[in-house]
């Protein structure tokens, strides 16, 4: 194939992962809020981030995860939900990333960390937002939540890479 043709082939697949992180986002938003854990979301578009991970690689990955974030926030949220999201969700990626590479750890554990990950990230930022230390509390209740749905998610994500013919795209 060409390098044309990769290319081609490469904007196809991150917009095809694209859009069904955008519309993961949406059908999130129909579930209902679990009363137990106000602001604790499943991060169906996860799935999304963990796939391109294990089959694009991480920079095809990353670049997928960040476009899903922004068009996310512009579509469904606002830029406080931007900042939120892009903490949570590039500190998971970095967490996802080591895990991945380190190759000890299948898309279950990296998937368990990155939501842990995630809900840490978004603490950082509403600590600094607020100007409190006190959100810091609310931490373990979202790791705990972080990990059950990252294991949901890393599951998913795992069954849908096994499921995968090839590797859409080779060379990272």
């Amino acid at each position: 194939m060409s390098d044309n043709g990769l290319k081609v082939k490469d904007i196809a697949m991150n917009g095809l992962l694209i859009a069904l992180a955008m519309i993961l986002s949406y059908v999130e938003t129909l579930i209902p809020v679990f009363a137990a854990v106000p602001g604790m979301k499943i991060g169906l578009t996860n799935i999304v981030v963990l796939v391109a991970l294990y089959v694009l690689g991480p920079r095809k990955a990353f670049t997928v995860n960040m476009v899903r974030i922004i068009l996310v926030a512009f579509t469904f949220g606002n830029m406080f939900a931007m900042l939120y999201s892009a903490a949570g969700g590039i500190l998971s990626f970095v967490v996802m990333w080591a895990l991945y590479k380190s190759g000890k750890f299948g898309p279950v554990g990296v998937s368990a960390a990155g939501g842990v990950a995630h809900n840490a990230g978004q603490i950082i930022v509403a600590c600094l937002v607020l100007d409190t230390g006190y959100v810091f509390y609310y931490l373990p209740v979202l790791c705990i939540s972080g990990i059950v749905a990252g294991i949901l998610i890393g599951i998913i994500g795992g069954e849908t890479v096994k499921r995968l013919p090839s590797r859409a795209t080779e060379g990272e």
